[in-house]
């Protein structure tokens, strides 16, 4: 694949889209790269029709490159779109659905069901194998129980309580890749589980002191900086550095992205709001043009209104 239109700012992505063709033929370059595939049989020949248009000859069935991607059955201009990504994945802490509406131009209730079609697209990079120095971290997403009114609040919901708030469980490659899942608890059934399935034998584990990584040194190389004793970083064999200082700073943008941009997440969206964060943070090194073309690249994903608004 040979991506030869390149922006590095939304001034230049406008001017590289000026209309709906120039989209549709980047679409298709980055889609099928002249070899047009189609989504209903993989191995059948294809005709080329009119309008951007193809058929497909064993099934009979018409498509296009929209079809059987977030865009498919859109009336969303792909211009709008590819604006609509740019803002998404360039922000830090992301862009609330009333904001992304004003910019483009939609109602607020398309720019939330837009903001959830990128964002399924997003877990592309939420599913690394981590090795060689990963450290291991859990945090609670929620409002705090004092900043609520009187007869709002939760009784009971000190230290690790999930009455009121959700567990996540974050894992990052030093200088490399991390992977972060809502969970149902931090005990340690649930936090090797997802250990095992995120992380290398071969690498070194660093965490803190929490009860539920107990036994993890059976399989990993585990180093513990311990925070109740005031420890943040410390020197361990051959000047490693023990902390977990990394996901934390992870925590910290994820936190200040859903308190001062989005302000409240639902326990049912959580795990696409966290795979949002964690989306601009793995792609955090490609240019702009670069992370928007990855995205492109993988945008099979079709989620529906229903689905998203059910139960």
């Amino acid at each position: 694949m040979i991506i030869t239109i390149e922006f590095d700012s939304l001034i230049e992505l406008i001017e590289a889209f000026p209309d709906e063709q120039t989209c549709i033929d980047h679409l298709e370059e980055i889609r099928w790269n002249g070899n047009v595939i189609s989504p209903y049989d993989a191995t059948s020949k294809v005709y080329k029709c009119k309008d951007n248009k193809y058929r497909c000859k064993n099934t009979g069935l018409y498509f296009n490159v929209k079809t059987g991607t977030m865009f498919e059955d859109t009336k969303i201009k792909l211009q709008k779109w590819f604006t609509a990504i740019w803002l998404i994945t360039s922000h830090k802490k992301g862009i609330s659905s009333l904001q992304l509406s004003k910019d483009i131009h939609v109602t607020q209730k398309t720019a939330w069901f837009m903001l959830h079609r990128v964002r399924a697209c997003c877990i592309i990079e939420n599913d690394n194998k981590l090795d060689n120095d990963v450290e291991v971290d859990e945090s609670y997403i929620g409002g705090k129980n004092e900043n609520k009114h009187k007869n709002k609040r939760t009784k009971g919901t000190q230290g690790r309580s999930t009455k009121d708030k959700t567990p996540v469980v974050g894992m990052v490659e030093r200088q490399g890749k991390l992977n972060a899942r809502k969970v149902d608890n931090v005990k340690k059934k649930t936090l090797s589980k997802e250990i095992i399935k995120n992380v290398k034998e071969s690498a070194n584990l660093y965490t803190d002191e929490w009860t539920g990584y107990k036994g993890i040194n059976k399989i990993y190389e585990h180093y513990i900086i311990n925070h109740k004793n005031g420890q943040y970083v410390t020197n361990g064999p051959d000047d490693i550095k023990i902390h977990t200082n990394t996901i934390e700073g992870f925590w910290s943008l994820l936190k200040r992205g859903i308190l001062g941009i989005y302000h409240f997440v639902s326990k049912k969206h959580l795990q696409c709001y966290i795979d949002e964060f964690v989306f601009r943070y793995n792609t955090r090194e490609r240019s702009e043009s670069g992370r928007i073309n990855f995205l492109l690249a993988n945008i099979g994903v079709r989620t529906t209104y229903k689905k998203l608004i059910r139960g």
